[in-house]
């Protein structure tokens, strides 16, 4: 039967969105079905909207572009009166049966919804933080990774020349996947994440460890979650809130209030680098446009075969099929085995 099946891409942007755009796309072309865009994340499916066909010309040459051809936003039917019901009625409006949302909890969330309230829909997995339960890959997570460390190879250059300390900020909002990766990948000397709070007499005891050994420059990897006890109460007052309750980390500057601190009580000059939105920017990664290639395909495929309310996942280095509800149930967060790893290059 055919079917018209809508794409949208919620929350932050990242590499491989428009990578899993195509491969739904072009999938659902070649078995007979219609696609729509829906521009700018849930918001797209409100009422005053923007929901447009695409065809595949639309698609074409997409693949190497960072971002998202069809825009994105933290809009949250959920906290709305009747959102999920204003979703469905403007979706049907325009003709579409199914819905494949991109994104991570928050889009997901709204997706789960969306199928309980009896409208078919198939999740993608895409965040940044690799956070998502069950899953192994999330969209963006590696090209972010790759950021990450070639900034701390071109950093560990200017540290060693003029014997600083750096603070390098990454983004991590509950978990420090991209702080650990990408700082086990780089060299860092010491990566600070939520999962294992540090306090700022522990760094300041880092420090003096690697001078006394006659290592005169530290870097510092901080997730931009993570938590210093010393340094929250100035970190809090610059907490604003998004859509979803979350507080915007950008504006929270723990990478800036560890750095001030840490010249303070060690006099050793000390810079910070904030990566921010160049880890969501530029070209994904082979890795990135492989899975969302292989996720957005399965996703069409199990929207062909009828089924809703569930999301392709990788697994053992395969694609699986869980529920939705499965991936948002809990934050999948960085094991202690694991970070354990990072203390042997302290």
């Amino acid at each position: 039967m055919r079917v018209r099946i809508g794409i949208l891409t919620g929350g932050g942007d990242a590499p491989g969105l428009n990578a899993a755009i195509r491969a739904v796309a072009r999938r659902a072309f070649q078995l007979g079905h219609s696609v729509s865009g829906v521009q700018n994340g849930w918001a797209g499916c409100l009422e005053g909207g923007v929901i447009e066909e695409l065809r595949p010309a639309d698609v074409r040459g997409i693949l190497p572009l960072g971002g998202t051809i069809l825009g994105t936003s933290r809009t949250n039917p959920l906290k709305m009166k009747d959102g999920v019901a204003t979703v469905i009625r403007v979706l049907r409006r325009h003709g579409i049966d199914a819905m494949v949302p991109i994104g991570g909890d928050d889009t997901l969330s709204v997706a789960s919804a969306l199928h309980e309230a009896g409208f078919q829909t198939v999740g993608v997995p895409k965040t940044i933080d690799n956070d998502l339960s069950v899953t192994e890959f999330c969209i963006g997570f590696d090209t972010a990774v790759g950021v990450v460390t070639e900034a701390l190879d071109r950093l560990h250059t200017t540290a060693s020349a003029h014997h600083r300390v750096m603070v390098v900020e990454v983004m991590g909002r509950d978990t420090g996947w991209v702080a650990l990766f990408g700082g086990v990948a780089g060299g860092a000397d010491l990566i600070i994440i939520p999962e294992f709070p540090l306090t700022l007499g522990d760094v300041v005891s880092h420090l003096y460890r690697r001078r006394g050994e006659g290592k005169l420059f530290s870097i510092i990897v901080v997730a931009e979650g993570a938590h210093i006890p010393e340094l929250e109460q100035e970190a809090a007052s610059q907490a604003e809130t998004d859509a979803f309750g979350h507080v915007q980390l950008a504006k929270r500057g723990i990478g800036d209030a560890l750095a001030r601190r840490v010249e303070l009580e060690t006099s050793f000059e000390t810079r910070v680098t904030v990566l921010g939105h160049l880890q969501r920017g530029g070209s994904p990664t082979p890795t990135d446009r492989i899975w969302a290639t292989r996720l957005g395909v399965h996703a069409v495929e199990l929207i062909a075969a009828g089924k809703s309310g569930v999301i392709p996942i990788r697994r053992n280095g395969e694609v699986e099929v869980v529920p939705l509800a499965d991936v948002i149930r809990e934050t999948r967060r960085v094991p202690e085995d694991l970070y354990a790893l990072t203390r042997v290059f302290e």
